[in-house]
């Protein structure tokens, strides 16, 4: 998970899924923001869509420094 900077992410979501999603967190006891770290996360690990942990950027981006 994220060790150093984070994003701000603002969206609308409809009151009954807003009610799930904190049902579900506190069901896993999280966050709510946790929680759906934890889905795009899955989200993506299910689809094929590569996320980088923040360690993984920092050396890629030493890597392209030294080139």
């Amino acid at each position: 998970m994220a060790n150093g900077k984070t994003a701000t992410l603002t969206f609308r979501i409809e009151p009954l899924l807003k009610k799930a999603l904190r049902s579900a967190a506190t069901r896993e006891h999280r966050s709510v923001t946790n929680m759906v770290e934890v889905l795009i996360r899955e989200y993506c690990e299910q689809n094929g869509i590569k996320v980088s942990e923040p360690d993984d950027l920092l050396v890629n981006k030493k890597v392209e420094e030294m080139c």
